[in-house]
């Protein structure tokens, strides 16, 4: 006769298969079921219900203007008019363009600006307007500034190039104590208005410490300057050729990362964006989702990913908040931002969630959840909710894990709508 123990392990043994038996069978399973896609269940940027591609929603994009001195065509904005499919570094080439077609004194300078700029975004421009307007500089910072404030002094205007938005600190003082307080020091006798710094920035996905940061906060307590960031080409375009146009200097930030994978239908002709104007792109009536730059498109898949969560998600997003309606919002222009709109969303949603890629301290989210909270406080349902990057340094192999990506922005709207 068997021992009890001899018993107890046969039983253990019989266990142990089956056990592996069903495991292998679920594993079978699985591999027959097709892959999951490469690009993951969410819309890419390339295929984002954000990005205009067709004419006609192109050509009716809120608030453009355009710069052209003829009369309007007899059939309104959209007849007569004409698009081209571009990229975003496209547009911004096709706004300076225009701006020195437009402007004898219009000049174009940086580090390898002539050769068409580590993005692109000058290519031709020497070609087409010749190398005493568009040129190189030394590789300095502050002299860029420097030689673009005494420029734009002498009445010129000043289109300068900071190779990345990194390295825009040294800089920082031509910029803060120089641009921005010159009208200021001068009684109004001298100004730089024409003074326009360009600058690729936020995170391209390897970039790391040096090539991937968010510095439009350090300027938000520059008054003198103004701060844009485009979300696409359309506004890329428009808004470029307002900050030109601006009589205040102004830095654009374009997010590089968008340079060449946002592509929109753009015009052809000249027009402008307003500035300090932000714009709603979905309207809603419970939150108010407020960002700007690439994140404005993790934003609009972390409210898909609100509506309809994928099973692995599911048990996170309680039935009762999936049919939340999100009111996500377009800052544009940094600094001044557009206070009363975001005012006025937030007191009708009673919550605001800011989005931002650059870390949480002294981060314009900070600045942004500071007024409502004095302005909104006795309305609101929830506090501010910010979701930042990490305060680190921007990790190089880990920077998929500091950028905000759409679970964390959805995490933090499940935790306003059911505070």
């Amino acid at each position: 006769m068997l021992s009890a123990r001899a018993l107890r392990r046969a039983a253990q043994r019989t266990q142990l298969s089956s056990k592996l038996r069903t495991r292998y069978n679920s594993t079978v399973a699985a591999s027959q079921q097709s892959p999951p896609p490469a690009e993951g269940s969410l819309p890419g940027l390339a295929t984002s219900p954000l990005l205009l591609g067709t004419r006609d929603a192109a050509l009716k994009t809120p608030g453009l203007s355009w710069l052209e001195e003829d009369e309007p065509s007899p059939g309104g904005i959209v007849a007569g008019r004409e698009t081209r499919k571009m990229n975003t570094y496209q547009a911004i080439r096709d706004a300076m363009s225009h701006a020195m077609q437009r402007d004898d004194t219009a000049v174009v300078f940086g580090e390898d600006v002539a050769f068409g700029g580590v993005f692109r975004c000058t290519m031709g421009l020497a070609e087409e307007f010749g190398r005493e307007r568009v040129f190189n500089t030394p590789l300095t910072e502050q002299g860029i500034a420097g030689f673009g404030i005494g420029l734009a002094a002498m009445g010129h205007t000043a289109i300068a190039e900071i190779q990345f938005s990194d390295y825009i600190f040294p800089a920082f003082d031509q910029l803060v104590n120089e641009a921005a307080k010159i009208r200021y020091r001068s009684g109004g006798q001298f100004n730089v208005g024409k003074l326009t710094v360009r600058t690729p920035s936020m995170s391209v996905g390897h970039g790391g410490l040096y090539h991937s940061q968010s510095p439009e906060g350090y300027f938000i307590g520059a008054a003198g300057l103004k701060v844009v960031v485009p979300r696409g080409p359309i506004q890329a375009k428009g808004l470029l050729l307002a900050s030109i146009d601006d009589p205040n200097p102004v830095i654009f930030m374009e997010p590089k990362i968008l340079y060449r994978s946002a592509v929109e239908q753009v015009p052809t002709s000249a027009y402008t964006l307003p500035l300090s104007s932000a714009e709603v792109l979905t309207p809603g009536a419970d939150l108010t989702l407020l960002t700007w730059g690439t994140p404005i498109y993790t934003a609009h898949n972390a409210i898909e990913l609100l509506k309809n969560p994928p099973p692995a998600l599911a048990k996170h997003v309680p039935e009762s908040v999936r049919s939340a309606s999100i009111e996500l919002i377009d800052l544009r222009t940094i600094v001044p931002w557009d206070v009363e709109t975001v005012i006025k969303s937030v007191e009708k949603t009673r919550r605001l969630v800011v989005l931002h890629e650059a870390g949480a301290v002294g981060g314009v989210g900070s600045e942004i959840a500071s007024v409502v909270t004095e302005r909104c406080f006795l309305k609101m349902e929830a506090p501010v909710k910010r979701v930042t990057g990490w305060d680190t340094p921007v990790p190089l192999v880990y920077e998929k894990f500091y950028i905000p990506d759409a679970v964390r922005v959805l995490d933090s709207l499940v935790e306003t709508l059911t505070y």
